[in-house]
């Protein structure tokens, strides 16, 4: 639909030009209208056709009212303006409303059938685009927050592909800093030696476990935060001890970590180290300085005026000569673009860090780097729960493993309650896959700027805007050709006729289908998963309600029933598509 809804938007364009020409006064200039400037709408009511051009905006333009236009729209665009086989154009009111070729439009999804050949619309084809997303602590397990942070992320990229884009997923593992040097200290002192198989933890838990016991290392010595900030200073400067205890942790932390990120399906092309990368941003910052890039306070720490630019002054080098998370971002940030040279770099991290990111891009513009203009901040807003928001260095959060564990037990037992034991088969495995669809959907229907509430029974319900609830549409689907490729009903016997899908209901279901690239294209270069999410469901209630009035099986006529065969086969291919881009396990039975 995308291609036929831009030569639409070409059509209005250029008879709106012929128009804006007979109206200037002679020997003056027609008034200018771009091709951006016209805008297309989805009516409210089918029977007001598939796409609407509002004509407000060009009145004072125009020097006529919307109506008027729109009638004298309709005109230029009837017969040989509009290709017959794309539909045709009306005016109503201030709207001139297009109406698309119903068995044209129809006869493209059905050839399409369980090869959905969406690769058709490429909008992003050529491109380069570089996406971090997790970036965990080494000091801590996964949490809630940062489930939402990596579906952001794997969707994200995922979506980005399908566009045509070439897509490098990266993780900057956040390996350094006095964080970690906490996480070491109580180890130092409360650990004996022991490792997480000693206590029968998982490795990140183990390590985030002493994270945690910072605080009663606090309360018992006062020079806890003077003790961690040492062990900073001797692990910048190499110091044996410091670097063999702090490989062992780093090691049991990651290591869990990428447990926890197979778990939900994902994966990196490429990991950094903030270790191995902070020293490249110390070289670039005191080469800033070297320039009067960069300024040196009395105290010998060094800083950064972005105040021109409505921030702050921003230290860069603390006075000891230790670097803070901005010197390294600096410096991984280069060494990624020497790597892979990206046409864009997307960072997905919490809203908190809005500020963090402006400054990162401004300063590595003021460094020199052309390619800093197309970095790009996909902030996202926290996930509370109904008993408030997460603290880790409380221990009040929602370890993401064991949200899965819960979410999958509750999927379990929803199977048992509906009697489909039997029928899932391994039933372990398929709650853990209703789980990470529940999980996945949640975190991305909303968009991501905006906080959230996260609701686990809420996101298991197999009714509503849920993940469970497009798999079992998946499913149903699916159902109905595993039943027809067993021979059941007589569409084997009938012919696939575009003039056997002619209802309304058939239209609705259709057309759906066809906005598929028109969907992903705005999820991808608007950056919104939401969009996609938001599109999964309304192709399976569209299905829902299309099934429950039209048997696919059981019509008398077999050319009927061979005609919505391929409809639900385009049906399944469509969801499956989404399925993936949204990171929600498609079932083929539920």
């Amino acid at each position: 639909m995308t291609d036929i809804k831009k030569r639409w938007k070409e059509r209005v364009h250029a008879a709106l030009l012929e128009i804006a020409a007979q109206a200037s006064p002679a020997g003056t200039a027609a008034p200018e209208i771009g091709l951006d400037a016209v805008v297309a709408e989805f009516p409210p009511k089918p029977e007001l056709g598939d796409i609407g051009f509002p004509m407000f905006s060009y009145a004072k333009l125009l020097r006529k009212n919307p109506a008027a236009i729109a009638q004298e729209m309709e005109k230029r665009l009837a017969g040989a303006s509009a290709e017959a086989s794309e539909g045709s154009a009306k005016a109503v009111g201030p709207y001139l409303n297009v109406f698309f070729d119903r068995g044209a439009t129809s006869a493209e999804i059905l050839m399409r059938g369980e090869d959905a050949g969406w690769n058709a619309s490429r909008p992003m084809a050529g491109r380069k685009v570089m996406i971090e997303f997790s970036c965990p602590n080494t000091n801590k397990p996964l949490h809630l927050g940062h489930l939402r942070n990596n579906i952001l992320g794997e969707s994200l990229s995922r979506i980005t592909a399908a566009a045509g884009a070439e897509v490098r997923k990266v993780n900057l593992i956040n390996d350094r800093g006095i964080h970690i040097c906490k996480s070491m200290l109580a180890y130092q002192v409360y650990g004996g030696g022991r490792s997480p198989e000693d206590e029968g933890l998982k490795s990140d838990h183990f390590v985030g476990k002493y994270y945690v016991m910072f605080n009663t290392l606090k309360a018992e010595d006062p020079t806890a935060e003077a003790r961690a900030q040492e062990l900073l200073r001797r692990w910048e400067a190499g110091d044996p001890e410091v670097m063999e205890l702090w490989k062992t942790m780093n090691k049991w932390a990651v290591d869990g970590i990428k447990t926890t990120d197979a778990r939900q399906g994902g994966g990196f092309d490429q990991y950094y180290f903030e270790s191995l990368t902070y020293m490249k941003g110390k070289d670039e910052v005191l080469d800033g300085l070297k320039r009067g890039i960069f300024y040196r306070e009395e105290d010998g720490s060094v800083w950064v005026n972005l105040e021109d630019i409505g921030l702050d002054r921003k230290v860069l080098l603390r006075k000891d000569g230790t670097s803070i998370y901005i010197t390294q971002d600096i410096g991984t940030a280069i060494y990624r673009h020497g790597d892979w040279p990206f046409e864009q770099l997307i960072y997905v991290v919490a809203s908190e860090q809005q500020y963090h990111f402006k400054a990162l891009f401004e300063i590595l513009k003021r460094l020199g780097y052309e390619w800093a203009k197309n970095l790009y901040h996909l902030a996202y807003g926290l996930v509370n729960l109904p008993s408030g928001r997460m603290k880790t260095r409380e221990g009040t959060v929602v370890d993401a493993d064991d949200m899965i564990d819960e979410l999958a037990a509750l999927a379990e037992k929803e199977i048992a309650a509906k009697g489909r034991d039997a029928s899932v088969g391994d039933v372990k495995a398929v709650a853990e896959k209703v789980a990470l669809g529940a999980l996945h959907y949640y975190l991305l229907q909303t968009s991501p700027t905006k906080d959230m509430l996260y609701d686990p029974e809420q996101s298991l319900s197999f009714t509503g805007n849920t993940g469970p609830y497009i798999q079992y549409m998946g499913a149903r689907a699916s159902s109905i050709l595993r039943k027809y490729e067993q021979g059941e009903g007589n569409a084997a016997a009938g012919k696939i006729s575009l003039d056997k899908l002619s209802s309304d209901a058939d239209w609705a279901l259709i057309r759906r289908l066809a906005s598929f690239p028109e969907a992903l294209e705005l999820a991808a270069r608007a950056k919104e998963p939401s969009v996609m999410a938001a599109y999964a469901h309304d192709v399976a209630a569209d299905f829902s309600t299309w099934y429950r009035d039209n048997p696919v099986l059981t019509s008398p006529d077999p050319d009927l029933s061979a005609s919505r065969v391929a409809l639900v086969k385009s049906v399944k291919a469509t969801l499956q598509a989404v399925c993936g881009m949204l990171c929600i396990p498609f079932l083929e039975v539920m």
